[in-house]
C-alpha cells in the first residue's frame, strides 16, 4: 500500500466532511481517538454519529498532509490544517497513528495542538 497516497485521500475525505466517505476508511469495529473523544470510540457507527455531529459544528477545515512514516501494522501521519471561523484565522498541526486491518483503519489515534495563525 501506498502509504502516502492512502493518507492524503483520507485526509481529503475530512476537507470534504464526507462522512460516507470517511467511514469507508475505517474498519466496522474500529477504535478512535481525538482530544473530544479521550475514551474513545468503538465501532463504525459511533464513528459515523460523533462526524456528523463534528463537522455541523465546525467551520471548513483544510487539512494537508505532510509526512507519513510506516510502521508494523500501519503508519503515522503528520499534517496541518487551516481554518477560519467568524474572521478568525486557525492553524493546527495534527499527528494520527493508524494501525490497518488490510486498507481498513482498525485503530486511529489523533494529537493536536493549535499553531500561531
Amino acid at each position: 500500500m501506498d502509504i502516502a497516497d492512502y493518507n492524503a485521500r483520507w485526509l481529503q475525505a475530512w476537507t470534504d466532511k464526507d462522512v460516507d466517505r470517511l467511514c469507508g476508511f475505517y474498519a466496522e469495529d474500529c477504535d478512535y481517538k481525538d482530544p473530544q473523544t479521550p475514551a474513545g470510540l468503538k465501532g463504525q457507527e459511533a464513528l459515523r454519529a460523533y462526524l456528523t455531529g463534528l463537522f455541523a459544528a465546525t467551520p471548513a477545515i483544510t487539512y494537508t498532509p505532510d509526512e507519513t512514516w510506516p510502521i508494523p501494522g500501519g503508519f503515522c501521519g503528520r499534517w496541518y490544517a487551516e481554518f477560519e471561523h467568524e474572521g478568525v484565522k486557525g492553524r493546527m498541526r495534527g499527528f494520527d497513528l493508524v494501525i490497518l486491518d488490510g486498507d481498513r483503519i482498525a485503530l486511529n489515534e489523533v494529537y493536536v495542538h493549535q499553531l500561531p495563525a
